[in-house]
């Protein structure tokens, strides 16, 4: 089966550093594995300013 040089370089990389995936997957959890800040998400959509069809025209 067909791998590309930078596959090949990734896994040989990865068998030779083991503690690299465990840092991503623990990185990962902290930027997207988590649960939304539903009050967060409420105070966004409340500060939402409309924008104008054409932004570029002086009112």
């Amino acid at each position: 089966m067909y791998q590309s040089e930078f596959t090949q370089f990734i896994k040989g990389f990865l068998d030779k550093n083991p503690e690299v995936d465990s840092q991503r997957r623990e990185l990962r959890l902290t930027l997207w594995d988590r649960h939304p800040d539903l009050d967060d998400q409420r105070r966004w959509k409340e500060s939402d300013v409309p924008q104008k069809p054409y932004v570029y025209q002086p009112d």
